[in-house]
């Protein structure tokens, strides 16, 4: 026990007396109370008047605790047995519960007589909190109960560290482990990605950030969207995920009625139209042609009349099938209403690249359509307009290809027109030409000329350029800018390229046996004959036939060849190199990516194009051109062609500037074979 001085006891009187924040009582061996302060005024409502005098038990014991607190100070008093400090709950003076935490102290009086001091500190806001704090603790798990949705608390940088799921099953694979893993490892990768970009959203713009996704579950695709918000203050990142499922196919449904239509499932007229903006928008920027092909069933009304109005259905759902699987992947087909149909082709090299699809279009309605046991004869009208020569609006376009289809009903129906009468004369002439030349090699139309291709310093020639020339009864001379595109286009330069060779090699052992000369002889190669896979095999056959050693042969190669990226395009030129034959880089300085090219492949001649060496004597800038393209080639290790040398000024610039070989007028225009052995250049 600590005795205490009655000066001491007077001063802590004095301090407790200053404090009404904490309740001091102080009470004599029998338990009656000696000392009330203000704070314990406050919590038990009883003034110092009243409290003065009384007894503990009588006061702020509640009934039940009576025998057990009279024990408890007797034996402290008696025996010295301390009454620990506890939380209780007491009673004021209305018989209210009051919850304290109690502190005791006991002292000796002068007359050594035992006082006991109580110090309760009121919890009633610190029980009110706690219950507070529990309600929300019951309300969030109330919520988390009745709500499906994925509630993850993770760090700022995606480690979750806490996690309910009303439903789990639902949006993810497995439950186990996710607290203490990072988000990246409980999604898949895709949808981890997104989590990581929209945690550092919401981190750095402070804000809900959302998105959705969806998942491949056993039910089948499930659609979710992710809210989550930065807690700045935890440095945490809250996120809320939820079953959207429901709502998206709900929301896709009244999108699939407002833009599809409802009997054949494609786009309809809003849709298309919308679809046809968007394509001039990429076309525009892209740089490409488009063609919108408007579409209407012959006599479809007859159907209807006489056969009703569900055959009618019937045949429409059939003609947007065939419609469907006719065209490209990258083309669009939609119904606009009744028996008009739409189809919009994308990324044309010209106009003419629409024709096939358009006969095929057209083909497919000529194969009967079996409805119901019948079958029914049908053709179409169609109309074809070309962006952007007819238009560079949606509204113009279709206009016009409604025009064209009009045209073509017009002129008999089952067939089609193209808007403007000059793409229709270019179109007829196309075809002819792609007509005639179908069986022109058999009946021995094309004969092979030869360019003579001269040392620029020395003055000698040291070869020549393979070119092919056509005559066709029908159609006179068709040169080469108009018919081989067209053999592209259908094929048949694989054929035609293998005559050039084979011709081109058989001169080359002629001429040089005339001339006893080591000429090179320069053949061309187009992207299409490097898809067949044989290119290199007969190459080598006609090498060996001929029995011309390889570096006599070079093969010229445009930048298309290139650009198309094609592991063949490769393994082609790398077998042909390894042949021992030349590779020449031909046009060069009208691409955009030649001297990647000049790095990727094995060249050894760089071919600079005609439009640049044409304007050498005039324009600064094209004979700035060829003196960078003639120090880089040398220093690469290529030799430097200049083609279409018309002038001798051009010449003798081209010999200042250090360049290896030129072809051009100047010196001769492309020779038939027995022209080029008489030939002998002044």
């Amino acid at each position: 026990m600590l005795k205490g001085q009655p000066a001491t006891r007077e001063s802590v009187h004095q301090l407790f007396d200053a404090v009404d924040a904490i309740s001091v009582q102080g009470y004599d061996q029998e338990r009656r109370v000696i000392y009330w302060n203000k704070g314990s005024e406050l919590l038990y409502g009883y003034t110092s008047e009243e409290a003065l005098g009384g007894k503990l038990e009588d006061l702020i014991i509640p009934e039940s605790m009576r025998e057990g607190v009279i024990f408890a100070h007797r034996r402290w008093v008696v025996d010295g047995i301390k009454i620990p400090a506890s939380e209780l709950v007491l009673r004021n003076k209305n018989g209210q519960g009051v919850n304290v935490y109690s502190s005791h102290a006991m002292f000796v009086n002068e007359r050594n007589e035992c006082e006991m001091y109580c110090i309760d500190i009121d919890l009633a806001d610190v029980k009110k909190a706690q219950a507070e704090a529990a309600l929300k603790d019951n309300w969030l798990k109330a919520v988390h109960e009745a709500t499906p949705d994925l509630f993850l608390l993770m760090k700022e940088n995606g480690h979750i560290v806490n996690f309910h799921a009303g439903d789990f099953e639902k949006p993810y694979v497995n439950r186990d482990g996710i607290v203490g893993s990072n988000v990246v490892h409980v999604f898949p990768e895709k949808v981890a990605s997104r989590f990581q970009a929209h945690i550092a959203q919401s981190i750095e713009k402070d804000c809900v950030a959302s998105f959705e996704y969806e998942l491949e579950l056993a039910e089948g695709t499930s659609y979710f969207e992710a809210r989550l918000r930065h807690l700045n203050s935890h440095r945490q990142v809250v996120a809320i995920v939820r079953d959207i499922t429901e709502q998206y196919k709900a929301s896709e449904l009244i999108k699939r009625q407002a833009y599809f239509d409802a009997l054949t499932s494609l786009p309809n007229r809003f849709l298309s139209l919308d679809r046809l903006s968007q394509m001039i928008k990429d076309m525009e920027r892209q740089k490409k042609k488009a063609a919108v092909v408007f579409l209407d069933i012959d006599d479809f009304k007859k159907v209807n009349d006489s056969l009703g109005h569900e055959v009618g259905d019937k045949l429409l759902v059939e003609a947007a099938n065939r419609l469907s699987l006719t065209v490209r992947k990258s083309d669009q087909v939609g119904r606009l209403g009744g028996d008009e149909f739409i189809v919009l082709l994308r990324s044309l090299n010209d106009g003419y690249d629409a024709v096939h699809v358009v006969e095929n279009l057209l083909d497919v309605f000529r194969e009967p359509f079996r409805i119901d046991g019948r079958e029914l004869i049908l053709t179409t009208s169609i109309g074809v307009a070309v962006y952007p020569e007819n238009g560079n609006t949606a509204t113009d376009l279709l206009r016009n290809a409604d025009t064209a289809m009009y045209q073509a009903k017009a002129s008999g129906r089952n067939t089609f027109s193209f808007f403007t009468k000059t793409m229709n004369d270019m179109i007829v002439r196309r075809l002819e030409v792609e007509e005639q030349l179908h069986g022109a090699l058999e009946r021995n139309e094309f004969e092979v000329y030869y360019q003579p291709k001269f040392d620029v310093q020395s003055g000698d020639m040291i070869g020549a350029e393979a070119l092919l020339r056509w005559h066709n009864p029908a159609l006179g001379s068709v040169g080469p800018d108009e018919f081989i595109p067209i053999a592209e286009h259908t094929g048949l330069i694989v054929p035609l390229g293998r005559y050039v060779i084979q011709q081109a090699l058989r001169f080359l052992v002629e001429w040089r046996s005339l001339n006893e000369r080591s000429y090179i002889m320069a053949v061309n190669l187009s992207p299409r004959q490097f898809r067949d896979k044989e290119l290199v095999g007969y190459v080598e056959k006609c090498l060996r036939d001929e029995n011309v050693a390889p570096e006599c042969l070079e093969f010229e190669i445009t930048e298309g060849v290139l650009m198309a990226g094609q592991s063949y395009v490769d393994d082609s030129l790398n077998a042909l190199h390894r042949l021992g034959i030349k590779l020449s880089m031909d046009d060069f300085g009208t691409g955009y990516s030649s001297l990647s090219y000049l790095r990727q492949y094995k060249f050894d001649v760089l071919k600079v194009d005609r439009s640049f060496v044409s304007g050498i004597t005039r324009n600064r800038e094209d004979r700035d051109l060829i003196i960078a393209a003639i120090a880089m080639a040398h220093s690469l290790g290529l030799r430097v062609v200049a083609e279409g040398v018309e002038t001798g000024q051009q010449l003798g610039l081209l010999r200042e500037l250090g360049c290896d070989t030129a072809q051009g007028y100047y010196f001769s225009k492309a020779l038939p074979a027995q022209a080029m052995l008489d030939f002998q250049h002044s």
